[in-house]
């Protein structure tokens, strides 16, 4: 069974698939990444197991989340100059270019994260970002109505690919109870 954990230095499985959300729920869609997580967390089960991290805005400190990681999935709100909504899934070189965004000029971003990771040679092989365009970042409680409706699909995304990289991918309880929010669940 999967857990979200706080994002600080912890124990951890070596070479597991790691899923990190990130953002803030304080400034509006850029906390899309950690409502996406939740859903994960609360209505899906995977074998073998999947770490759910709640990365937030930690910054430096999830560097030995993501060098620990076998594969890591990373869920934000994503800044590619596309219209709001849409779905953005980034792999390997594409990663850098986009997922910059700070709070505030005294955070590190993902970007110098992940970039040291990658000197340091220790960024895991199979590193995607799954997000949605963000409408509005600002200091805000609540993701947009047009970001909140497209959480299914980014949670629809993360279990394709995660499918893919071979978790069996099945609802929890109470999720077949009242019915998944995407169409393709697996057994």
């Amino acid at each position: 069974m999967s857990e979200v954990s706080a994002g600080a230095p912890g124990v951890r499985g070596a070479g597991s698939t790691v899923v990190l959300g990130l953002g803030t729920p304080l400034m509006a869609d850029d906390g899309l990444g950690l409502v996406v997580l939740e859903e994960l967390s609360s209505s899906w089960c995977f074998e073998p197991d999947v770490e759910l991290v709640d990365g937030g805005t930690w910054g430096m400190n999830l560097l030995g989340v993501i060098e620990d990681a076998g594969r890591l999935l990373l869920l934000d709100a994503i800044h590619a100059r596309r219209t709001p909504g849409s779905l953005i899934v980034l792999r390997g070189a594409e990663l850098p270019r986009y997922l910059f965004t700070k709070v505030s000029p005294h955070q590190v971003d993902l970007r110098e994260v992940l970039a040291l990771a990658e000197f340091r040679g220790t960024l895991p092989a199979d590193t995607v970002a799954v997000g949605l365009e963000p409408r509005r970042v600002e200091l805000a409680d609540a993701l947009t109505p047009l970001i909140r409706g497209r959480v299914p699909l980014v949670v629809e995304e993360a279990l394709a690919i995660l499918a893919a990289w071979g978790h069996s991918v099945r609802p929890r309880a109470r999720a077949a109870a009242t019915g998944s929010l995407t169409g393709r669940a697996r057994a």
